[in-house]
């Protein structure tokens, strides 16, 4: 597991609900899972940081992303080892590593042992729970 330094962003479900979409409340605000495939950011190819849809904090860099076939945005790594917490996820009769906005502890989706190197991860990210800013943004 990982923590973050800094404080939490913390928001009531009423505040969540005003500021997000319904799918995007669900997935990020109730640990729901998006439909694979279903993302635009699955396909995402320009040079850029994925950023949490809730708080806005970056998490991966677009220079970490991969196709893992499997239909969902995914990555080998975050930017920082701070920048998501990672918890025992025991639903659905599975043993697997949730993965969680550390900033606001939004969930993002879940993170494997069967990735590209140099780490070998796979963090499954549901693109729903994803924001993205393209590199041309993110450099003014």
């Amino acid at each position: 597991m990982t923590s973050n330094p800094a404080p939490p962003t913390m928001k009531s479900e009423e505040e969540w609900k005003k500021l997000l979409t319904p799918e995007q409340f669900h997935v990020a605000r109730q640990h729901g899972t998006e439909r694979p495939f279903s993302s635009p950011l699955n396909k995402e190819k320009r040079t850029g940081l994925f950023k949490c849809v809730c708080c806005g904090a970056p998490l991966f860099s677009s220079s970490t992303k991969f196709d893992s076939g499997t239909g969902w945005p995914s990555f080998w790594a975050p930017v920082d080892k701070t920048a998501v917490s990672e918890n025992d996820d025991g639903t659905w009769l599975m043993r697997r590593t949730e993965v969680r906005c550390a900033s606001c502890d939004a969930h993002l989706g879940h993170v494997f042992p069967d990735g590209p190197k140099p780490t070998g991860a796979r963090y499954c990210m549901n693109g729903v729970a994803l924001s993205f800013a393209p590199a041309e943004i993110v450099e003014r």
